[in-house]
């Protein structure tokens, strides 16, 4: 296994290492104005949601590596202790990727990037009409990493009120996870969308406890035709259904297809002798 150091090697390198091993991030389009008023827009991959209630919003506005100088939006946050932050899916990514452009003070990134600006009902930051959702947030506090490049910004922002486009509403009025069609961002110029064709679902295992790999029987738990994967689903039940199992890898291999369609009491009742 190869090891690194992390202060062995360049900021660049370690930064390029953590931004392809910490991936999808979800990214905020942060909307900031400055203490004049003055609109700015960027995208920030160091992003999240860290608390329900509060509902609490962080990202990280870093100091550039290369010359060590700071954003737009954190010195618009520091000025104002507002923020809008929109949420980023597949039919604005490129018009996303145009407002990281580091333009000059002054110009507007919403404009350079064609979106729409849209007035928020509780702070000053515009809202951005092309995103699924949008988050008129003050900022609690921000907590600065450090001051040499690459350093982070912790921009803490407590939301005060949510806007959700209707059409990626269900019917029940939730947000529906495949229209939202969202994108994240990886390492070096990747990112990943997630749509209908790339979402699985994996049970969560709160109203049950699993079993758990140390009580599958060997004859389970050492094939060599089931994955990490499927044995993590054999034992997320709460009851070993018997510990006589075949051993027999062409039968494994049919319960391995159970599996693959989540059907985990068809995968346990071919297993069992």
């Amino acid at each position: 296994m190869k090891t690194v150091i992390p202060s062995e090697i360049t900021p660049v390198q370690l930064q390029t290492i953590m931004q392809t091993a910490v991936s999808p991030r979800p990214i905020a389009l942060a909307s900031t104005v400055d203490k004049d008023g003055n609109s700015n827009l960027s995208p920030f991959s160091f992003f999240n949601m860290f608390s329900t209630v509060p509902p609490i919003l962080i990202f990280s506005p870093s100091r550039r590596v290369r010359d060590n100088t700071t954003k737009h939006t954190l010195e618009n946050v520091l000025e104002t202790s507002e923020v809008v932050i929109g949420t980023v899916n597949f039919p604005i990514v490129q018009q996303i990727s145009l407002a990281s452009t580091e333009y000059g003070d002054g110009v507007n990134e919403f404009i350079k990037a064609g979106l729409t600006m849209k007035d928020a009902d509780l702070v000053k930051p515009k809202l951005i009409s092309e995103c699924p959702v949008n988050f008129e947030c003050k900022v609690w506090e921000v907590k600065s990493l450090g001051n040499q490049g690459g350093a982070g910004n912790l921009v803490i922002c407590e939301v005060q009120k949510i806007h959700i486009r209707e059409e990626y509403l269900d019917e029940q009025g939730n947000l529906n996870q495949a229209k939202l069609d969202m994108v994240s961002r990886l390492g070096g110029n990747y990112y990943s969308r997630s749509n209908e064709n790339s979402l699985f679902e994996v049970p969560k295992p709160l109203v049950t406890k699993g079993i758990g790999f140390d009580q599958l029987p060997d004859a389970v738990k050492l094939s060599k035709v089931f994955t990490g994967n499927d044995l993590g689903m054999l034992a997320n039940v709460e009851i070993l259904p018997s510990e006589d199992c075949h051993d027999d890898e062409n039968i494994h291999l049919e319960a391995q297809k159970f599996l693959l369609e989540s059907k985990i009491d068809e995968a346990w009742k071919l297993l069992i002798r």
